[in-house]
């Protein structure tokens, strides 16, 4: 009974209540070190025990993300610290008056308050009220997500390879001191023997040729 009035008291925080009795009993096992000779209640003894095994419980298995114990801790004292501050001002208290009062650095409040959104977290899936932005439900999913442009340029890169292998070694050669010695034109030329007017017009003849197999791909994507 004493187990399931303290997991009473720690319900509705996810967790199945029998879950957290089960884990409560645990704190039970120091009763081999009660001593009825002290004179103190057995329910002053077993209750911090069972309350400590609880909170263990809580803070290893319910937070979403996992963060270090000292920010798990640092939230709950943040929360406190919060609470007494709004109560006593009214309002929303500043980083530098939590800070203040819990004898702390400004940037160790806004870990804790970093370390607080790891508590919970939300499916990309989760049904958001409103319409969608093809007019279906929306998730949440349609909000937050963005388009990557460095996976844009792996599938370029990727799309780009096979046709760079049939280029001649000529062709490659000079695609390779323009644009990754980033040499001129009239430099290209002087190492072929050859104009720099023609150095253009190979130039744009391999791009064109690339351009057209890059569009090419796309098509049959």
């Amino acid at each position: 009974p004493l187990v399931r009035i303290a997991a009473a008291r720690s319900g509705g925080r996810g967790p199945d209540m029998e879950d957290i009795v089960q884990t409560g009993m645990i704190g039970i096992k120091p009763i081999d070190r009660f001593e009825l000779s002290r004179e103190v209640e057995f329910t002053s003894f077993a209750l911090p025990y069972i309350v400590g095994e609880i909170k263990r419980f809580f803070r290893d298995t319910t937070w979403a993300v996992h963060v270090p114990r000292r920010l798990q801790e640092l939230r709950v004292e943040l929360a406190k610290a919060r609470e007494e501050l709004s109560s006593r001002l009214d309002r929303e208290p500043t980083v530098a008056e939590l800070a203040t009062l819990m004898n702390i650095s400004e940037r160790e409040v806004v870990e804790g308050q970093i370390a607080s959104n790891g508590y919970n977290s939300s499916s990309l899936d989760a049904a958001l009220t409103g319409d969608g932005p093809e007019g279906g439900e929306s998730v949440l999913a349609d909000f937050i997500g963005v388009e990557e442009d460095g996976l844009r340029l792996v599938e370029d890169f990727h799309s780009l390879a096979p046709l760079m292998a049939e280029l001649s070694e000529r062709d490659r050669r000079i695609i390779h001191m323009r644009f990754v010695e980033e040499a001129t034109q009239a430099e290209i030329g002087e190492q072929l023997g050859c104009s720099q007017m023609h150095v253009s017009r190979l130039i744009k003849r391999i791009i064109t040729r690339l351009r057209e197999g890059m569009l090419g791909e796309l098509g049959c994507a």
